[in-house]
């Protein structure tokens, strides 16, 4: 059974932050936690409502939300999986302005979806107040939002060289970020941004792209755009450890699934309870780059290459896909769907490498406490 620690707060906001606020466009976070995005139905209305509430920035992930919803039967595939998508976004984003009213809620939206362009246009439309955009190079973003410029943009980059193409290409749309999301794939959960080769490059560090990013804005670009580090941040030593490199905010997904707001089958979060750090692997992907998840039956069976063969495309949701192109790997989004339900004999568990270390499930409000509260003598020198 899963062990759950009771909230000390209830839904009441944490102590005064001991870390500083994070200003990303037109809104100021009290606390400088981004909550990461987590498909499919990971991070939905209720995580993302709860982190807002608490003083961060809560993240609704767009990708798969229109699979098993009211608008698409998975099953017999009946309606439109791309307007049940739209549909199921908007669902999601007013029941997270209506658990967090005034909170800052934003959507996590992949570039290789073949809906980006609606699912950007979507979260303008209705309410969103920051959009990240990953899993590829989001060039596109400010034209798709450029009747709404109080939407923050955020894009996720791995080096300091994708941020300058970015920069440069949405400077000449008269555009530029509002923040800048390095994502470690050395340490990230879910799909990475990077190949097996890449991944011994230890210049895909924050420690190294973070440094060189800031100074890249400040010293060339003369901007004050911020910069926050996702991927292996756990606790409060990390979030002091990337702020001295230069960080303005943290982004964290793995440490939120072991919250009771997490929108996961309790199922998937007893998986990151009991799971060890040696659980942790590296799957292939029908996208064509490695995820990162916790080692089970499915799992291993996705490294060994012996997951049924010809595996049919549910819903034809991704640009590029060697399931429905080449009948190759498997569907990535039954795969995290099964998962996220708590069929895990069937279903990947995305996971960051800091899988194991949680040992209990806490509210939201608690964790954001416990992570912004000042680090004892001891702590501090670890």
């Amino acid at each position: 059974m899963v062990s759950v620690t009771p909230s000390l707060n209830g839904s009441r906001p944490p102590a005064t932050s001991t870390l500083p606020p994070l200003q990303i466009g037109k809104y100021t976070a009290r606390v400088p936690i981004v909550q990461g995005g987590m498909g499919v139905r990971i991070s939905g209305a209720n995580l993302a409502g709860a982190v807002a509430n608490a003083g961060g920035i809560g993240i609704i992930s767009a990708v798969g939300l229109g699979f098993n919803s009211p608008y698409f039967d998975a099953q017999t595939r009946k309606g439109d999986f791309f307007e049940a998508n739209r549909l199921a976004l908007i669902d999601e984003l007013t029941k997270a302005r209506s658990i967090s009213p005034d909170g800052i809620i934003g959507v996590n939206i992949m570039v290789a979806a073949r809906d980006f362009d609606t699912l950007a246009k979507t979260a303008a439309e209705h309410g969103a107040n920051l959009i990240v955009a990953g899993a590829g190079l989001p060039m596109t973003l400010p034209s798709l939002t450029q009747d709404y410029p109080d939407v923050a943009l955020a894009p996720i980059v791995s080096s300091t060289r994708a941020a300058k193409l970015i920069y440069r290409k949405w400077k000449r749309q008269g555009r530029v970020p509002d923040a800048f999301i390095v994502e470690n794939p050395r340490t990230a959960g879910g799909h990475l941004g990077a190949s097996a080769e890449e991944l011994n490059d230890e210049k895909l560090d924050t420690e190294y792209v973070v440094p060189e990013l800031v100074e890249y804005i400040k010293t060339d670009l003369n901007e004050d755009i911020p910069v926050i580090s996702a991927g292996g941040v756990w606790d409060r030593s990390d979030i002091d450890r990337f702020f001295r490199l230069g960080a303005s905010g943290v982004q964290m997904g793995t440490r939120f699934i072991t919250t009771q707001e997490c929108d996961a089958d309790v199922r998937y979060k007893e998986a990151h309870l009991k799971a060890r750090p040696e659980d942790v692997v590296l799957v292939p992907s029908p996208v064509g780059l490695p995820g990162r998840a916790i080692a089970n039956d499915f799992a291993r069976r996705a490294i060994e290459g012996t997951l049924p063969q010809r595996q049919r495309c549910v819903a034809n949701c991704l640009k590029a896909c060697k399931c429905r192109e080449k009948g190759e790997t498997y569907c990535i989004l039954q795969a995290l769907d099964n998962a996220s339900r708590g069929n895990l004999e069937n279903g990947l568990i995305f996971s960051g490498s800091n899988a194991g270390r949680a040992t209990a499930l806490v509210s939201v409000a608690d964790l954001v406490a416990e992570l912004t509260r000042p680090l004892d003598c001891e702590e501090a020198r670890r």
